[in-house]
């Protein structure tokens, strides 16, 4: 790589929510970028924590004891093994970073296909 990634030139390539974008790798970790509106599905990560950055709006992530909501520059990590449910109330912008191949749903069946920008 040789040259810096404009993360909103990225985003502003697809309009589809809820289909991670991936534009960068490192450590065999996937680098992404997503647009987010309305809820996901409730769903967990039993081998990998679930990172998300929020880049633009608001995220509320929805778990069984409690709700976290992040603004624009926050952060969280989901640990493994805990159900969630991202809620996106307007249009969010996410950085996602998670191992190479981790399904977003939890379940290899029922999550987006992966795509690189």
């Amino acid at each position: 790589m040789k040259d810096a990634i404009d993360l909103a030139q990225k985003l502003s390539t697809f309009s589809d929510h809820w289909s991670p974008r991936t534009v960068a790798q490192f450590n065999a970790c996937d680098v992404m970028v997503v647009k987010v509106q309305g809820e996901f599905v409730w769903h967990k990560h039993d081998d990998t924590d679930d990172f998300f950055l929020v880049l633009k709006g608001v995220l509320d992530i929805e778990m069984r004891d409690g709700t976290v909501t992040l603004r624009q520059g926050q952060m969280y990590i989901v640990p493994k093994g805990v159900e969630h449910r991202p809620v996106a109330r307007e249009e969010v912008h996410l950085l996602l970073i998670e191992p190479t191949g981790t399904p977003n749903t939890g379940n290899a069946e029922t999550a987006a296909p992966r795509k690189v920008v």
